[in-house]
């Protein structure tokens, strides 16, 4: 990024340029009197001591590194002599106020505890980006700044002013903030506070994931092990789940590549919020917003290991909130196996999209042994529809009818039983742990044995129907 110089004072170009019209206009910038304290009073102080540790104003992205254990107590001693000699200066708090902002940004410690000791501000805030060194640590990941500003006061739930995001927010947002993340936990951050749009932590995390170039999976993971609210929303609604199948959405327009990865991403997040408690089949607003589940029947053939892994779970064959009025899974299911037939002229996928369909309903069937079907289903009669895979599609509905028409054995029905008492999903450490034979547990388990089959693990876009 290209950046201007102000008397000394560094500034990325566009913040320069909005600076120089607002000046040119006469116009009144919020932050324009503390950044011209920053260039006529105390910047030449800020200089010294960013200068006397090793470090330019210019070169905020680098690291420092003393080279020895003697250099740096050569530092922290020229560093002490410069603040005993300025200490009378009437700029001086603000001076070594700003000055400990720069050095928590590069991450260093014994820097920032001569500063502490010398009364540096602990929450001065940035008159320009309105951070203060908190922020600017987690979002920089230093976490030992980040430990010794909260030993020293910090406070840790301090928003900034511009997006009112907290230290634990800004932390959330990139995987690579993780041990920021870890150590704010530590230190008492609250794991559910919420901004001004009523967003998490934990919608944070999910908010600034994409799939592609943040994977936020282990922040995730994290936050909801210390207790995340696996069903926060924001004012405007936004949930972990509306998240995810935002995302969803997202992979179905992405080419075969992205689809792929986005939809890894989705798989090990949904595994996270099912195991600390989401529904997802409920809808996600009283509009009936589709939940992830129906998302997931509603393109299944493109969304087939989603599709396993919530019926897996036992997710609800329809809606959890409003019933099969709703949506019913049933319905979903062979709408998209109609429609994906109609579309498809390769013998081998026909085959394919009718054994996805079929297994579906047998998963199922593991948590529901009857399958609420809908009284009125509407498929094409054979006389109607030329189509050379209608009969196909009748023959599974017919094959259902008729097993519906049968009551479920008792094997099946104690299945569901012990299988809704051992909730919440996973479910495999708590059935080895009962006292049962090997092969009644692989009963109570059919997922543990299953094995998709050859391009059966991966979302597929829309545009790569066959």
């Amino acid at each position: 990024m290209l950046e201007t110089t102000v008397k000394g004072f560094f500034l990325p170009q566009d913040s320069y340029t909005l600076l120089s019209k607002s000046w040119n206009k006469g116009g009144a910038m919020p932050f324009l009197h503390g950044f011209r304290r920053i260039i006529y009073e105390y910047q030449p102080l800020v200089d010294a001591v960013l200068c006397v540790v090793g470090l330019e104003e210019g070169a905020a992205g680098q690291d420092h590194r003393s080279s020895s254990r003697e250099d740096e107590d050569s530092v922290c001693s020229s560093l002490v002599e410069l603040l005993e000699r300025e200490s009378q200066s009437a700029v001086f708090l603000e001076g070594i106020s700003y000055a400990l902002f720069k050095v928590a940004e590069r991450g260093l410690v014994h820097a920032a505890e001569i500063l502490l000791r010398y009364g540096a501000d602990v929450n001065f805030e940035d008159p320009v980006s309105y951070y203060n060194p908190l922020h600017i640590a987690v979002l920089r990941n230093r976490p030992s700044i980040v430990r010794l500003l909260v030993g020293h006061g910090a406070d840790i739930e301090k928003r900034d002013r511009i997006h009112e995001s907290s230290p634990l927010d800004l932390a959330s947002e990139e995987s690579e903030r993780l041990p920021c993340l870890l150590a704010l936990l530590d230190l008492g951050a609250d794991v559910n506070a919420r901004d001004k749009n009523g967003k998490t932590p934990l919608l944070h995390a999910l908010a600034s994931s994409d799939g592609l170039t943040v994977h936020n999976t282990e922040n995730i993971r994290l936050l909801l092990q210390r207790g995340a609210d696996v069903h926060a929303a924001t004012t405007d609604g936004e949930t972990a789940e509306s998240s995810l199948v935002f995302l969803v959405k997202e992979a179905l327009e992405a080419n075969v590549e992205d689809a792929a990865e986005i939809g890894n991403f989705c798989l090990r997040a949904t595994q996270l919020l099912l195991a600390h408690g989401a529904d997802p089949s409920c809808c996600l607003n009283e509009d009936g917003e589709p939940s992830l589940t129906q998302t997931s029947l509603e393109h299944f053939d493109l969304l087939f290991p989603l599709a396993v892994l919530l019926l897996q779970s036992g997710a609800s064959f329809v809606c959890s909130y409003h019933g099969a009025t709703c949506w019913s899974g049933y319905k979903l299911l062979f709408h998209r196996l109609q429609t994906a037939l109609q579309q498809c002229s390769d013998k081998d996928h026909v085959s394919e999209l009718l054994e996805q369909a079929e297994f579906l309903l047998d998963l199922a069937r593991v948590n529901f042994p009857t399958l609420p079907l809908p009284p009125r289903l509407e498929l094409p009669a054979p006389s109607q529809d030329t189509h050379s895979h209608t009969q196909a599609l009748l023959d599974l509905h017919r094959r259902v009818v008729e097993q519906e028409a049968s009551p479920p054995a008792l094997r099946c029905l104690c299945r569901v039983f012990i299988r809704s008492h051992l909730q919440p999903w996973p479910l495999e450490d708590r059935v080895k742990a009962l006292p049962l034979p090997d092969r009644l547990k692989d009963f109570l388990l059919p997922e543990h044995t299953y094995s998709p089959k050859p391009g059966w693990d991966c979302f597929r876009p829309q545009h790569s129907l066959r």
